[in-house]
């Protein structure tokens, strides 16, 4: 593919809604300078080509799960009570996506 350029970020940005400043541009494409550099420098690893993937950062990877047991559950006007905002049994939170209320 080689390496990105200004318009590919642009064009990218624009696919994503969500539009970048030259800066902001500019800084996209430095990490992504600084990522091709690692990548180079794991490139020249002698014999990476034979090291064997992993699905865990360990190589003995366990998981053991507790038993599970029912408890008494904390009643939920109790919980609520916590809260600034609340309708029925939900809490009221802001509009975090654009949109019209």
């Amino acid at each position: 593919m080689g390496k990105f350029t200004k318009e590919m970020i642009d064009d990218y940005a624009d696919k994503l809604l969500i539009g970048l400043t030259p800066e902001e541009n500019k800084m996209v494409l430095d990490e992504f300078d600084e990522i091709d550099a690692n990548i180079d420098l794991i490139n020249e690893i002698k014999d990476i080509d034979k090291v064997e993937p992993m699905t865990h950062c360990l190589d003995e990877f366990y998981v053991t799960f507790r038993e599970d047991v029912p408890e008494e559950s904390v009643p939920i006007e109790d919980l609520l009570r916590n809260c600034d905002d609340t309708e029925d049994r939900e809490i009221v939170v802001p509009r975090v996506v654009g949109g019209e209320e």
